[in-house]
């Protein structure tokens, strides 16, 4: 009964939920406190209580039609909000009519892909990446191309990009900050990439799109730069969500920007529109569409993050793998001792650490920690980091 075609991708399935999956079978084995489970990248800081507040305003409220429906795009007003704050941060001429509320970042990056794929159309996807990128694109009958960054800095090389546009290419996915590895792009990397891109334009006439895909931009350490993707590219898109920022990856809230500068913004933003309604998403959830434009300016502790991964690096470190110090998000990827990093992972379960490999990210010979946990379940894991460690020396 279940197509061919699906089997097939279930065998390729996420790694992280498979991970997921064996610390629940570990918990219930050993109780919780003595499972290390670095698998799964669900946000434990509370959301910011401006939000709660407007949220228990919001439901006690009287409001016509709160629970209706509305444009496909999202509430006027909401969509308003949303421009005035990337006007800030991105220095963009924003206004609503450049911006579409989706269900979340997952959801408006399939809608942007249905949008802009013809069949058989390539998308560069740079590796380490987030496993899902895949399964998008096939969804909207694209073909991913991978090209790799720098293994020691995970920087994107754009002579690899350079080399990896065909004719048939239509979109290159930046995630920055990156999951699986916390590297925020630089924005020499980045204008070097526009400088590719636009050359490899020229030689084949055709025009390439940037999907920029920014969860994480609100997670950064460091006081380190997240250039801004509409000054670097002309066509360019963003694809956010409050998952992260916010804490809410279960309410689904998220939205689509487009670069005013880019071409055919008219059929572009028209096609957006068109996408998300027969996607089946209709509109994002009306009620947390509510809540954002008092909650804006608002974003989670991201000093607890950042104490969660100093503490996790120095435990690694300490116990002799090798890691690049994260900028932004909430991960680690450290190198495996052993370049079959599944086996590797495999190995932790013994010491009941749940780690993914990053075989599942496109990076063979790493492996992924989210520390989105608490910082008790990091402490605990020093003794078993030393001991996986040790059977490799």
């Amino acid at each position: 009964m279940v197509s061919k075609k699906i089997i097939d991708n279930l065998t390729k399935s996420s790694w992280i939920r498979a991970m997921f999956e064996e610390g629940e079978r570990l918990r219930k084995k050993f109780g919780a406190d003595n499972v290390y489970d670095f698998s799964l990248g669900n946000p434990d800081v509370e959301p910011p209580e401006i939000v709660k507040e407007t949220l228990r305003k919001t439901v006690l409220s009287d409001i016509p039609k709160m629970h209706g429906y509305m444009s496909n795009a999202g509430y006027p007003d909401v969509r308003a909000a949303v421009a005035a704050k990337l006007r800030h941060t991105t220095g963009a001429p924003l206004e609503a009519g450049h911006i579409v509320m989706e269900c979340g970042a997952g959801g408006a990056m399939n809608v942007v892909l249905k949008t802009l794929l013809n069949p058989g159309e390539e998308v560069i996807v740079l590796a380490p990446y987030f496993a899902e990128y895949l399964f998008y694109i096939d969804n909207h009958g694209g073909k991913p191309v991978i090209v790799s960054t720098d293994c020691s800095t995970f920087q994107p090389d754009p002579q690899k990009i350079y080399d990896a546009v065909t004719p048939n290419t239509k979109a290159v996915i930046i995630n920055s900050p990156n999951n699986p590895t916390g590297v925020i792009y630089s924005r020499t990397s980045l204008e070097r990439i526009s400088e590719a891109i636009q050359k490899r334009e020229k030689e084949f006439g055709i025009k390439i799109c940037i999907i920029a895909d920014e969860p994480y931009d609100k997670i950064v350490y460091d006081n380190t730069e997240v250039p801004s993707i509409f000054s670097i590219f002309q066509n360019a898109i963003i694809v956010n969500s409050f998952s992260k920022s916010l804490s809410l990856p279960g309410e689904r809230i998220g939205f689509i920007a487009v670069n005013p500068r880019i071409d055919e913004l008219s059929a572009l933003m028209d096609g957006l529109i068109f996408s998300t309604r027969t996607l089946g998403f209709v509109n994002a959830p009306a009620l947390f569409q509510r809540i954002l434009p008092e909650s804006l300016n608002a974003k989670v502790d991201t000093d607890a993050y950042r104490r969660r991964r100093d503490m996790l690096y120095e435990i690694i470190s300490d116990a002799g793998f090798k890691c690049l110090k994260p900028q932004g998000a909430f991960y680690l990827f450290p190198r495996s001792p052993i370049e079959d990093d599944v086996e590797f992972c495999r190995s932790a379960v013994k010491h009941n650490l749940v780690i993914v490999p990053g075989t599942g990210f496109g990076s063979k010979g790493f492996f992924r920690l989210a520390y989105c946990v608490d910082e008790k379940t990091i402490l605990n894991s020093k003794k078993a980091f030393i001991a996986l460690a040790a059977e490799y020396k």
